[in-house]
């Protein structure tokens, strides 16, 4: 049986320490404190940044079947205690332990997509002699890995959202420093054991859980050339303001939506719908949040998604039968509950659930929810949607866009004419058709437009963003 240690260092320049057991972690079910973590402080930020920075060039300098070996490594440990890393996960997060395996599969996904990536760095010979000027001239170009590194992960996806951060930074060679989220940072810890383990060049990595208002070095250190953050849209738009002349890469909230027209097969889209809603407790900023239903399938499709709900199990975690778990804390739990109430005073129809206990929320579907209600307008992050009509698909497409957020956005329909016309038209970063936003590959761009961030991830698209071209010109010599 998979057990968590009494306590976790952090990683200072690939070696752990343990300098304080500040970090209290608890059980995201039981309330208890199920072990605690080492805390970085300034100083402590500061010795890593300056490693990473001594760290750039041998990085820069390993082969690439090098860092394919140390991705490799990663893999095959992670498979090795592939329990140890669910186990955690469920008690750190809260997550079902179900979904937990399904994370690490996804861990392991990531670094073995990287370490198929890392051989494939390639770059271009270009002519440039397009015109007489240039006669004599040839032109090739490399990808070189951008350098020091700053990684910020979240709490609701604390192994996967982490490797693909520190996989494409391994893969391309530039060393990092990261700052888990002080709720989840016990699957980064992990990972960060497991380099341990490898020949990376001292200081490549170094994994430290800091608070929020001790942690302005991973943001505003000049030596740092790249800031990777995902969390929310208030968070991020603020540090990328702070961040100044490094690249930004944000991947923030969203408020997605899925559109079920009236050719749809409502069987598979409800169950679709489910688990895109509520998933892992509705924590996924591309969890279906809004629901547009055609009004010929409206009826038929509600009492499906209204008795489906009502079936989920919620309850302890690591119970193999559980779909709901507890959300994050008490707090974000009391906060949805507000949410609901205000939609519900001002006339919004509560379908089902809608009742709190501590941390655990039921699993809510509201209806009639108007416009300027923040369950409608703002991120939910909890297990709640909320259901509409339409008749109209342009005016549907219209309201999907009608939001400040752009991640993902699903659709259900059979006329491949509306799909391209949604893939033309919604301004999101990727739109699903046949299923939920809630979907993503590990290998697919992955990212959002307006409020939900810029850049892309997706290991492939990680790494370019980790890296910089450099350029190379030639001039033949007049007299060869």
């Amino acid at each position: 049986m998979p057990s968590l240690k009494p306590s976790y260092p952090l990683y200072l320049a690939n070696e752990a320490l343990t300098p304080n057991q500040d970090l209290a972690v608890t059980d995201k079910y039981s309330g208890e404190v199920a072990t605690r973590v080492a805390m970085a402080d300034a100083a402590t930020i500061d010795r890593a940044i300056g490693a990473a920075v001594e760290a750039t060039r041998p990085m820069a300098e390993m082969a690439a079947y090098e860092r394919q070996a140390v991705l490799a490594h990663c893999m095959t440990r992670f498979q090795e205690r592939a329990d140890e890393l669910a186990y955690a996960l469920c008690i750190e997060a809260g997550k079902p332990i179900k979904d937990s395996r399904g994370e690490v599969s996804r861990l392991i996904d990531t670094f073995r997509i990287a370490a198929e990536e890392s051989v494939r760095m390639t770059g271009e010979v270009q002519p440039l002699d397009i015109s007489a000027r240039a006669k004599g001239y040839q032109g090739m170009w490399k990808r070189v890995p951008i350098g020091p590194c700053s990684f910020i992960s979240p709490f609701n996806f604390p192994l996967n959202l982490a490797a693909h951060k520190i996989a494409p930074a391994l893969a391309v060679g530039c060393p990092f420093v990261m700052k888990p989220a002080s709720r989840t940072p016990l699957g980064a810890l992990i990972i960060g054991e497991v380099l341990a383990e490898t020949d990376l060049p001292k200081g490549a990595f170094s994994i430290l859980p800091a608070t929020r208002d001790g942690a302005d070095l991973f943001t505003t250190d000049d030596r740092l050339k790249l800031l990777s953050f995902t969390g929310s849209p208030e968070v991020g738009w603020a540090l990328k303001a702070k961040s100044g002349k490094k690249k930004v890469v944000l991947e923030l909230g969203g408020n997605a939506a899925v559109i079920v027209d009236r050719d749809a097969d409502l069987d598979d889209a409800t169950d679709r719908i489910i688990f895109g809603a509520f998933y892992q407790s509705g924590q996924s900023c591309i969890g279906v949040q809004r629901i547009l239903i055609h009004d010929a399938v409206y009826d038929a499709l509600r009492d499906r998604l209204v008795a489906k709900t009502r079936s989920l199990v919620s309850g302890d975690p690591q119970d193999e039968n559980v779909f709901i778990g507890p959300m994050i804390d008490e707090g974000e739990a009391r906060r949805l509950e507000d949410w609901i109430a205000e939609a519900t005073a001002a006339g919004a129809t509560l379908l089902c659930g809608g009742r709190r206990e501590g941390a655990m929320l039921e699993a809510t579907l509201l209806e009639g929810v108007g416009r300027g209600l923040k369950i409608r307008e703002e991120e939910a992050f909890g297990p709640v949607a909320i259901l509409s009509r339409f008749s109209d698909f342009e005016a549907a497409l219209e309201e999907v866009n009608d939001s400040r957020f752009g991640l993902q956005a699903g659709l259900f329909t059979r006329d491949i004419h509306k799909a391209m016309r949604a893939w033309e038209v919604l301004e999101v970063g990727g739109v699903l058709i046949g299923d939920v936003p809630s979907y993503r590959v590990d290998n697919m761009p992955y990212g959002g437009v307006k409020d939900s961030g810029l850049g892309r991830e997706g290991v492939r698209f990680a790494m370019e963003d980790m890296t910089e071209i450099r350029n190379l010109v030639i001039r033949k010599h007049p007299t060869a």
